[in-house]
């Protein structure tokens, strides 16, 4: 008979610039010493924040936690745009911004708030044949990624200094902020990429709650040396 699986965390974890969130998870399966541990919702490795990491049995929580609306903070920069939608690559075609006011930029919003439709950028993990999306794109690839249904529950433009648009989004599972940004930026009559996302809620869970790869490594350490006195203080 098998011994049953370790009742596990869930774990909030700010994810740091440039991580992957691949990294993550191995850095907490090695702090932890976890067999079993999973992410819910992927962070790309440009965007920061709010990562829920499951270990051994709380793992099951992984697709219920995945559900869940999300939230997000960034920077929308107009000027020109990039094949991946962000900062991941160079700049492809350059826009002109200067003709926009603040009022054309907030009344803008509107048409993407409710259910929209929306296509992913072709540098994502989507499959293609079996493939992912980024690697055909990096590839060459120039294949267009079918469209999607996904719920914009909230866009709420939090500040404007051109070319920097920055804003708060509230949305469902699937949603690509980057294609958000990218066909905001086209609906202004100019071009823009995303210049900064971090991830601030999914679901109750939130960023403020969260520690760095590097805080949580240290708070078991901690942990774990306080253990080690408590058992010689009480075999003293």
């Amino acid at each position: 008979m098998s011994e049953p699986r370790p009742a596990g965390e869930v774990l909030l974890i700010n994810k740091p610039y440039g991580w992957t969130s691949f990294q993550a998870v191995k850095k907490i399966k090695w702090v932890t010493r976890a067999k079993r541990v999973g992410h819910a919702g992927t962070l790309d490795p440009l965007a920061t924040g709010l990562l829920v990491i499951c270990t051994e049995g709380s793992t099951r929580k992984i697709n219920d936690i995945q559900l869940q609306e999300k939230e997000y903070t960034g920077t929308i920069t107009l000027g020109f745009t990039t094949p991946s939608y962000d900062l991941e690559t160079e700049a492809n075609a350059h826009f002109p911004y200067d003709h926009l006011a603040e009022e054309t930029i907030l009344s803008a919003t509107t048409a993407f708030t409710g259910e929209i439709e929306q296509q992913p950028p072709l540098f994502s993990a989507i499959k293609v044949d079996g493939k992912r999306a980024y690697k055909l794109a990096r590839e060459g690839s120039t294949a267009v990624l079918n469209t999607r249904k996904v719920l914009i529950k909230e866009f709420q433009i939090t500040g404007i200094s051109l070319p920097d648009i920055h804003f708060r989004v509230v949305c469902s599972k699937g949603t690509y902020i980057r294609s958000l940004a990218y066909d905001f930026a086209k609906a202004l009559g100019s071009g823009g990429h995303l210049s900064a996302l971090c991830r601030t809620r999914i679901g109750d869970y939130r960023i403020e709650n969260a520690s760095t790869p590097q805080a949580y490594e240290q708070i078991k350490k901690n942990m774990l040396s306080n253990d080690i006195s408590s058992g010689e203080i009480a075999e003293s």
